[in-house]
């Protein structure tokens, strides 16, 4: 990102008529420093859904590149491995399981219409909005529309994935302005994570014009301030990705030899029953027989924990796309059903 805010004005003016110019010329001021790729943008929105420039034109104007959001979606300098005990223990704690057994309660109805409606279990829900906002202690604060063109905009260009992080947050900036549009909201006024998500269930622009559901019925649909909402969101975007009824999620296993190692190299979609597994060294006892991933959840200096994912794990990773986060969703959910049965 460059160091010194970048005169968006002058290129602003560049793709408007000379009316449009002139009114410009006195409505913006400092914005964007990739003037092209925005200038392009705001074409391509008149164009597809049309968008007015003008106002366009401004919104990227009046806001500003976030240093803070390029900070926090770069690796680190210096990255340090991989701790599975050190992730599941940031999700599975007391904190998180004593306010997700108050949520459940105090949204116990609502929890259950999702079941009945989705298919998809109360603790699975409840640990999801635990793990992404601590049951709203944490949206983000973040002005969105400015998080999502900093990175749509702004990615360093010497980063690998630079286009392809590039393509997906100019699409999910195009998703908010949809939203916005469609819910008679200003695209300015959202708030969420350095990466755009928004909501208890943090979900991207595009998750929410998908998946989003008026689950409260009150004519609109507020992932922050609606927990109903929040909840028949979260069962639904997993339903819609083929989450299965009380079906299994994972099962604990151990491994032997090296011949399981090939399992691993499959990846997590599921494949091989626990009965095929083991000619492999793969152990499960009393694990369903059905297809499934061997999941590797390492930590270092400590013995390397192995799982049977499921079809309904794998849905889990379409939300974030981790197998860490999976488990630690399911383990988080395990927890407060233990805990809740009492």
């Amino acid at each position: 990102m460059s160091a010194r805010p970048a005169l968006f004005l002058a290129s602003a003016l560049a793709l408007l008529p000379p009316s449009a110019a002139a009114a410009t010329n006195a409505a913006v001021a400092d914005g964007f420093n990739r003037v092209p790729a925005v200038r392009s943008f705001i074409d391509e929105m008149r164009e597809k859904h049309g968008f007015d420039r003008l106002k366009l034109a401004r919104e990227f104007a009046s806001s500003r590149p976030i240093a803070a959001v390029i900070k926090a979606v770069l690796p680190a300098p210096e990255p340090g491995v991989r701790s599975w005990a050190a992730y599941r223990a940031r999700f599975v704690e007391a904190q998180r399981i004593d306010l997700g057994l108050r949520f459940w309660d105090e949204y116990r109805r609502q929890l259950a219409a999702a079941r009945e409606r989705f298919g998809v279990p109360e603790e699975i829900i409840v640990a999801i909005i635990g793990i992404e906002s601590i049951y709203g202690r944490n949206f983000g604060h973040f002005n969105t529309f400015a998080a999502l063109a900093t990175l749509a905009f702004d990615y360093p260009a010497d980063q690998a994935d630079a286009g392809a992080r590039s393509a997906l947050f100019r699409d999910e900036l195009e998703q908010l302005l949809l939203l916005a549009r469609e819910t008679h909201h200003d695209p300015l006024a959202y708030t969420g994570s350095y990466a755009g998500a928004l909501g208890l269930p943090q979900f991207l622009p595009s998750s929410v014009r998908r998946y989003a559901v008026d689950a409260d019925h009150n004519g609109r649909i507020d992932l922050a301030a609606s927990p109903a909402d929040a909840i028949a969101s979260i069962a639904n975007f997993l339903n819609a990705h083929g989450w299965q009824k009380d079906g299994p999620v994972a099962a604990a296993a151990s491994v032997e030899g090296d011949k399981f190692t090939r399992l691993l190299e499959e990846g997590i979609a599921p494949r091989h029953t626990p009965a095929e597994m083991a000619a492999l060294g793969v152990t499960s006892p009393g694990a369903p027989e059905q297809p499934a991933a061997l999941i590797e959840l390492a930590t270092p200096q400590q013995p390397t924990e192995y799982r049977l994912g499921y079809h309904n794990f794998y849905v889990l990773t379409r939300y974030n796309r981790s197998s860490f986060y999976a488990m630690a969703v399911y383990d988080l959910a395990q927890a407060l059903r233990a805990v809740r049965s009492e």
